[in-house]
Formats: structure tokens, sequence, C-alpha cells
């Protein structure tokens, strides 16, 4: 027999073994091929605990954020309230989460995330009781907000890279999408529960279940089997490497590019969703469960992006996904500003959410898959920066904005805003493909596709 050691030989072995590994997945029948795909990263029993814990304690995260931000509006009546409320929840992830990326890297990243859930669980105790005691001020949400953007700001960097170690690098692809179908799922089941208990018997208890939400995801995470973790003595100061992670994205292109783009719709388009009770109030003219209905209806379209990654395999295309969600995403809010019926707000609150989650877990994706595993860690940190760190600037700004010319035109201008950086990143995707390919091979996260499909095929 013949040695196979000729290219062509080669590229054969591999499509091989690639068609193997489909037939492993779709064995018990073609019907099934496609949904095993898209859940195969639920094979692993650590990942199983942490989905089905996360979706609990999520569904609890989602009815605070309604429930806070109807109880300050209720309060005050301001939106630029509603935005100093948001600057004050996220701005210390922008400010904390290089801190939280180099102990991710260089402690316990289960551990950390148990601490982290545990400290959360007690900021929504400590919300709900004075909210039910009726001693709940602007002041005091303001302070529990930012002490939960400085528990996320570790939290964050710390469950990202967490990822790989409960599912492994080939189906880290997958977990990063079913992470945010399991977001986007909760996104939708939570709002509108919050709504109705809102309207029932008030803000306090939605903040209490969210508190009590947290015992499904630490029982999770105490329950896994992880084998140590191997952590490699330093010889550089904790300075020294949070500095190298900078220096690691500003000089990696495509990986500077995606953060980029990221911030910026993170900055002038994410803010739509702290001007949503000022929609819901004044311009559609509901209340509280109007409020979660609009809240639902974007969850429903991201949870709809989410679930159309998960059945992908592979990065093949998602750099020019990016490009085209921004963009679209920057459309629909338009349309949505400037609508004034409630039933077509909400329709367009899906695209706009379907948008926003694809380019969000698109950047998420391509970004670890060019990230190495001993770096994994201060990049996200870097990736939680741009994703929730710019949006309290942008959150306080719309606010302001928004006192000023009104909700609609603010949510509108960051809409064309958005468009714009769509365009540019659109221009600049193929000088950074080249790179972009050389980057996920030398980290092998090619998700079963053959490395010579993905050089052709590029990201």
């Amino acid at each position: 027999m013949a040695k196979a050691d000729s290219p062509d030989s080669e590229l054969e072995v591999l499509r091989s073994e690639l068609q193997e590994e489909k037939r492993e997945f779709a064995a018990p029948g073609s019907r099934k091929s496609k949904f095993a795909v898209a859940t195969r990263a639920l094979r692993h029993r650590n990942f199983q605990l942490f989905f089905s814990g996360q979706l609990i304690s999520l569904i609890g995260t989602w009815m605070d954020t309604v429930a806070e931000s109807w109880l300050v509006y209720r309060l005050t009546g301001s939106a630029l309230l509603l935005g100093t409320v948001a600057f004050c929840s996220q701005i210390p992830v922008f400010l904390c989460a290089p801190i939280g990326g180099i102990v991710a890297d260089r402690y316990n990243r289960h551990r950390i995330i148990v601490a982290t859930q545990a400290l959360s669980m007690v900021v929504a105790f400590l919300l709900g009781a004075l909210t039910l005691t009726h001693r709940v001020q602007v002041w005091h949400i303001m302070a529990l907000a930012a002490a939960g953007g400085v528990i996320n700001a570790f939290d964050i960097p710390a469950r990202q890279a967490f990822l790989i170690d409960m599912v492994g690098r080939e189906d880290l692809l997958n977990a990063i999408a079913l992470n945010s179908s399991m977001f986007n799922g909760a996104r939708i089941v939570g709002p509108a529960v919050a709504g109705i208990v809102v309207a029932a018997v008030g803000e306090g208890w939605c903040f209490m279940a969210n508190s009590a939400s947290y015992i499904a995801v630490i029982t999770g995470l105490l329950l896994m089997k992880l084998p140590p973790r191997q952590v490699k003595e330093r010889e550089t100061s904790p300075l020294e490497d949070i500095f190298n992670g900078f220096t690691f994205v500003k000089n990696t292109a495509p990986i500077r590019a995606i953060l980029l783009m990221l911030g910026l719709v993170s900055l002038v388009g994410m803010p739509y969703a702290v001007l949503m009770p000022v929609f819901a109030a004044q311009i559609l003219h509901g209340g509280a469960k109007a409020l979660g209905t609009l809240m639902g209806a974007t969850g429903v379209g991201a949870l709809l992006g989410a679930l159309s990654l998960a059945a992908r395999v592979g990065v093949k295309g998602l750099g020019r996904l990016i490009a085209f969600c921004a963009g679209g995403f920057g459309i629909a809010l338009i349309a949505f500003s400037f609508s004034r019926m409630f039933w077509l707000s909400a329709l367009l609150l899906i695209p706009v959410g379907f948008c926003m989650m694809v380019q969000m877990a698109s950047s998420n994706t391509l970004v670890q898959s060019m990230v190495p595993d001993h770096m994994r860690g201060r990049v996200m940190s870097v990736y939680s920066m741009m994703f929730m760190g710019m949006a309290p600037f942008g959150g306080f700004f719309a606010g302001a904005i928004a006192h000023r010319i009104g909700a609609p035109y603010t949510v509108a201008i960051g809409g064309l805003a958005c468009i714009a950086g769509a365009s540019v990143y659109g221009m600049y995707l193929p000088k950074i493909r080249g790179e972009a390919r050389e980057l996920i091979l030398a980290q092998g996260m090619t998700a079963g596709v053959p490395a010579q499909e993905i050089t052709r095929q590029g990201a």
C-alpha cells in the first residue's frame, strides 16, 4: 500500500477524519445530526452543571435588571439618573477588568467564580431588603450597582476563560454559543416575569428572587469534578502581566479590530437598553409589563441569534458576519426609534436583539479562537472592557443627551454611528484575514474543520 505522504493524500485523510466526526454526531439518525452538533458541548458533565445552574441564575439576573431600572425611573422620572445608575454598575468593569484578567490567569478560575457568585447573591439580597422595607434611595441603588460592577470585573474574565476548562479545546466554540443561548433564553423569561411581579407586588421581590437564584449556580459549581489546574510560576510582576495583555491585543490586528468594533457598538448602540423605561412609559404609554415585554422581545431575537451560531461548525465567515450584524443592529435601532406603536416597537426589537447577539458572540468566538491559553484571562478582560466597560460611558452620555433632545433621537444617532463603524470595519477586514488564519491555526481552534480548509476559508 502506498504511503499517504503527498499533500493530496494528507488532505484526504483530514477530510476522512472530519466525515468520521460528523458520523459520530449523526449516529442515532440524520434527523438528530443538527441537534447533536448544536449541543455537543453538553456532552461534558461540568458544562451541564454550569449550564443548568446559570440558566436559573440568569433568569433572576434579568428580573433584577428590569426591576432596578423601573425602580429608578419610578423614584426619579429621570432619564439622566437611569444613565447614571447604569454608569455606576458598569464603570467598575472598565476600571477593574484588567486586574480580574490577571487574577483569572494566575489563580484557580473555579474558586474565583464561586466567590463572585456568592458575593453577587449578597448584593441582590441587600437591595431587596432595602426595597421591601421602603428605605431604598437612589444612592443605595448606585452604591450596590457599583459593588456589583466590581464583582463582575472579576467574574466575567474568569467565567469566559473557564469555558475551556469545562469542555476542552474541541468544543469551546460551541460552548460559547450555548452560553449565549442560555443568557438570552433567560433574557426572554426574566423580563416577562419581572413585569408581572413588579406590577403585582413591587420591585423588592424581584431582587429577592435574584438573590435566591444564585443558589442554583453555586450548587452546580460545587458539584463539578475538575482536574487540578497547573498554574506556572511567573517571573513577571502582575503589573507587567497586565501590560503584556494590553500589548498583545494592541499588536494583534485581528483581535484589535474586533474589540474596537465591539467597543464602538457598546458605546453608541447598547445604551438603547438604558432608555427602555422611557420608551415604555413616555413614548409607548405603557408600564412595567410593557417594559418587560420590550426587553423580552430583544431576548427573543438574541436567543435566535445565539442558536444560529450554536449550529455552526468552524469559524468560516464570522468576520464578515460581525460587520453585517453591526450594521443591521444600527438599522434596526433607527427603525425602533421612530416607532410609536407598541407591538411594532416590540417586533423591531427582535432584529435588534438578533444582530446584537450575533455580533457579540461572533466576536467572543473569534477572539477566543486566536488567543493562546496563557493569555486567555487577560485578553478576555479587554473583551469585558469593550463589551461592558464602554457601556457605562454610553449609558451616561445617552441619559444626558436624551434629557436634552429626547430618547428617540438619541437612539437614532447611536444607530447611525453603528452603521458607520460597521462600514469602516468591513473595509479593513480583508487586510487582517491572513493574520487571523495563522492565529486560528496556531491555537488549533478549527472546530473539526481541516486546516487546509481554514486557510482557504478565512475568518
